[in-house]
């Protein structure tokens, strides 16, 4: 049956072209031929051939007037010069999906890249040398089929890379790595001891392949190649890029959807750095531990001394204070914010109210017309658990064929959805409670459903418990941009004090952490439970897992401008360029309680990379400047050998006069509560990397019961790469105690052309 195919092709196209063949090419366009790749006749042997055969059945010559030939963004499809009549031919061929006129598109992308003013990528000379920036991931593993990962346009791997693909798993043969995933590892053996059956070393658990996503999600989204035509189920359309597109992955398998063991984080950072990665990205963490005993503090140490970036997760634990985690001062811990894109969604009342929430859900809608709508309706007289719509306490009876009110906590949110449309629910209608504010995540849930904030959610509870028969409609309204405000900081992301050491304020910055569209596995739907067969090759996530790699991809957009800048010198030219306003011109907002933000949610601010690529002045920090830092905060002198390689010399002989000491580009100032003008002083030394004869003039700005004196007051760099110190003195005029609301403000060394930014934090006996 398909050599008639052939020549049925012969004789559509045939016929179209001896009224073309002598034309000229005036009035030609670009078009976009999509095919459909089962109709491909068998003696083609490549979907190349294929496309060269329609060509030639126009006249027309594929060296001259092909321009692309897709197999992997397309199934099958091609890009050619065509005349009009040429795409009547076309359209008309059973084999011929359909035809488009190519247009010019802006990047839409994940949304970040243009969100952050990042430059327009384009791919370097492969032979062209230059910096080369290897990222390495510890996460759940890699999708290496994942278009974010294909290597068009990458040079040959670094020579200096001494990694690779090892893996002994046949899912995962070393041949999947290439010029863009460069590495794969999995360690598993905390995993599998920790697991409770020390024996069971399967092929899932020996190989890199990712079968939970959040891996392939984080990779993608610090260095994802260009992938056009990028979307979840149709949700944020466009070009997906992530945030250094030109820098290599390496990928560390060490966790699982269960979590991830210390010893296997550890072993994984260990390989990462003998392999030669130049940042670190890690989107995991718990508990706020000494640093002597934290896994990814020891870790990050270690790699710093090599000269590589560490960026971490703050945790997804707020908006409740001290929830943050990895708060070494020499990692970058990242906090998230929203983009300036939502996915708007509606529950309409019948009453007439209509309640605007989000949606990610890409199915069957219900129609224009209201349907019931139910709350708290358990199998169970008096339990509450029907109104969380936790797992078994529904009554199928009373929800078959109408839309649930579910309350937000105790299960997952999508999982929510799978319950009811198990019991018989054709909707739902996600409603968040007063601990979870006013934030609404997106979900791509198994049935039509709309998140609600707090407010809308008392207002739909109010009407479903006065209203004999409630009902209520749901629509879906796509992917919505320039949203305003924008961002906002997530109700999520964990804040600060800062309970290991009060002195070191974090988190250091934030970045895009809402509704991120990234690369996913191929092996779950974007829901993540099993019931789920829907298949993406994208997935929206939200949590600081999603900021973390943003942060690494763009410090490697640093490093690749500044190969020679130590980790410290990067972070703080990330932190003191952040920005503190939204597109409104107004201060960030804080979500969780839509009041104005502090450096304790958002630290520096929200990261601003082009404007890091030149900060005119950095905060500088050593290994040794860590270790004086150790010493300081009390940390044994063996420990400190332990942990640092420091060898048996390590004595503590050199301290800060205080934690806050440390030359770090943010200030976290703890008065003494005894005393009613308490003070506090610091010392910086900042480093010049902008032009030789810059002069820069200090302002400060606070609460104006506090004083601050800056010696000296202006500094004048003769050369670049000059060194300069002031100290810094904050005097409390009132004494307060620790149940006293913190204060916060701003010191900015300004040369006309640079504004040096740090945040101040004050407190009062910690």
């Amino acid at each position: 049956m398909q050599q008639p195919l052939v020549l049925l092709l012969l004789f559509f196209i045939g016929s179209a072209k001896y009224a073309v063949a002598s034309r000229a090419d005036a009035g030609a366009a670009t078009y976009i031929v999509y095919l459909n790749p089962a109709l491909k006749p068998s003696p083609y042997a490549t979907h190349l051939h294929w496309h060269h055969a329609h060509l030639d059945a126009l006249s027309l010559d594929p060296a001259r007037h092909l321009l692309y030939s897709y197999t992997t963004a397309a199934p099958s499809a091609f890009a050619a010069r065509l005349l009009p009549s040429h795409v009547a031919a076309l359209t008309t061929h059973p084999a011929v999906a359909s035809v488009h006129e190519d247009v010019l598109l802006p990047l839409h992308t994940t949304r970040s890249p243009s969100f952050l003013h990042l430059p327009p990528y384009s791919a370097p000379d492969a032979d062209a040398g230059g910096p080369d920036v290897i990222i390495g991931v510890l996460d759940t593993g890699v999708w290496p089929e994942s278009p974010s990962f294909g290597d068009a346009g990458q040079g040959p791997v670094p020579a200096r890379w001494r990694g690779s693909c090892e893996t002994n798993a046949t899912d995962f043969p070393s041949s999947m790595c290439n010029r863009k995933l460069i590495g794969a590892r999995a360690f598993f053996r905390g995993y599998s001891s920790g697991a409770g059956d020390g024996s069971r070393v399967g092929a899932d658990l020996m190989s890199p392949r990712d079968h939970d996503g959040h891996g392939t999600h984080t990779a993608s989204t610090a260095a994802g190649a260009v992938v056009a035509g990028a979307s979840l189920l149709g949700y944020a359309p466009g070009t997906a890029r992530g945030m250094a597109p030109g820098a290599r992955v390496a990928a560390y398998k060490v966790c699982w959807r269960q979590g991830c063991f210390s010893s296997d984080i550890l072993a994984g950072m260990e390989k990462a750095i003998d392999d030669g990665v130049d940042v670190l990205s890690l989107s995991l963490g718990g508990g706020a531990f000494p640093l002597s005993r934290d896994p990814i503090a020891v870790g990050a140490l270690a790699a710093t001394r090599r000269g590589i970036v560490v960026s971490c997760s703050a945790g997804n634990s707020g908006p409740s204070p001290s929830s943050l985690v990895n708060t070494a001062p020499w990692v970058i811990t990242v906090g998230a914010g929203t983009l300036d894109r939502s996915f708007p969604a509606y529950a309409q009342l019948a009453n007439g109210e209509t309640h605007a929430g989000m949606s990610l859900y890409s199915g069957d809608g219900l129609g224009d017309g209201k349907i019931p709508l139910v709350y708290n309706k358990g199998i169970r007289a008096g339990s509450n658990s029907s109104k969380l719509c936790m797992e078994g306490t529904l009554n199928a009876a009373e929800v078959k064929g109408k839309v649930v009110l579910c309350d937000r906590g105790g299960n997952s949110r999508v999982e929510k959805g799978q319950i009811v449309k198990l019991a018989g629910g054709v909707g739902m209608v996600l409603a968040n409670t007063a601990q979870s504010g006013e934030e609404v995540v997106a979900d791509s849930h198994l049935l039509p459903a709309v998140a609600v904030g707090a407010k809308s959610g008392d207002a739909i509870r109010r009407y479903v418990e006065s209203d004999a028969n409630p009902e209520v409609a749901l629509t879906f309204a796509g992917t919505a941009l320039d949203v305003r405000p924008a961002p906002v900081v997530a109700a999520f992301s964990s804040r600060g004090p800062n309970r290991v050491v009060p002195q070191l304020l974090k988190p250091d910055v934030i970045g895009p952490g809402v509704n991120i569209l990234a690369g996913w596995t191929g092996s779950i739907g974007p829901t993540g439970l099993a019931a789920d067969e829907r298949r993406s090759e994208f997935n929206i996530l939200s949590g600081t897992s999603m900021s973390c790699p943003h942060i690494s991809g763009l410090a490697a957009f640093v490093k690749a401008a500044h190969p020679d800048w130590s980790p410290s010198a990067i972070k703080s030219a990330l932190m003191t360029t952040a920005y503190t306003t939204d597109n409104t011109g107004s201060p960030l907002l804080d979500a969780a309680t839509n009041t104005t933000a502090t450096p304790w949610a958002f630290g520096a601010g929200h990261v601003d990379p082009v404007s890091a690529l030149s900060p005119g002045l950095v905060y500088d920090a050593s290994v040794d400047d860590y270790v004086a830092f150790l010493c300081t905060v009390g940390v044994a002198p063996r420990q400190i050998q332990a942990i640092t390689a420091e060898g048996p010399n390590v004595t503590c002989t050199r301290k800060l006069s205080s934690p806050g000491d440390l030359n770090y580009p943010s200030f976290s100032v703890v008065f003494d509560r005894r005393s009613s003008r308490s003070t506090v002083k610091y010392r910086r030394d900042l480093t010049n990397v902008g032009s030789a004869g810059d002069t820069y003039t200090v302002k400060v700005t606070g609460p104006s019961d506090i004083s601050v004196r800056v010696k000296p007051a202006r500094l004048e760099f003769r050369r670049a790469g000059d060194k300069l110190r002031y100290t810094v003195t904050f005097r409390s005029a009132n004494a307060r105690g620790p149940m006293d609301p913190a204060a916060f403000g701003w010191l900015t060394w300004s040369s006309g052309e640079h504004d040096v930014r740090s945040p101040i934090s004050y407190t009062w006996g910690m």
